[in-house]
């Protein structure tokens, strides 16, 4: 039953984009030189589209994904840093929106809880081990000794 449920679970997940309205508007962005363009790709490609969990907003076809773009391509043009941008859209969407969250106190699990359940494992497997009776090297040598090769 459990593993129903999980299964249902990441499906739904990973069919998220799916679901999200597909932008219509095909209308390319015009960008004044290389380097804004440059600077343009580099900060959606750090964003995470808020429809699709998976996708930064670099790579996600929904329309918000698409109205966002627009939107990071207007508050570059208007002189506000790469810094401003990203608190901006982390104001409005909240965390979630950025692909390397600060390292702060509400995300020290996020950062740092993979490394602790490594270790967690890790502890648990060596007293799992230390635990274990070792053969002698007696019963070795008789369990050698019975077999015919």
């Amino acid at each position: 039953m459990m593993r129903a449920v999980l299964l249902a679970f990441a499906l739904m997940l990973s069919s998220a984009c799916v679901f999200a309205q597909v932008a219509t508007d095909a209308t390319p962005l015009t960008f004044n030189d290389t380097a804004e363009e440059k600077r343009f790709h580099a900060l959606v490609s750090e964003l995470r589209c808020v429809m699709c969990q998976n996708q930064s907003l670099a790579d996600s076809n929904a329309q918000i994904a698409v109205d966002l773009r627009r939107e990071v391509l207007e508050l570059m043009r208007e002189g506000r840093s790469d810094a401003e941008i990203k608190d901006f859209l982390v104001a409005r969407y909240g965390e979630f929106v950025l692909y390397r969250p600060q390292v702060e106190s509400r995300t020290w699990l996020l950062w740092f809880g993979p490394a602790l359940v490594l270790l967690a494992g890790g502890v648990i497997v060596a007293s799992v081990l230390r635990r274990r009776p070792r053969p002698s090297a007696s019963a070795a040598d008789e369990r050698n000794e019975e077999q015919e090769w």
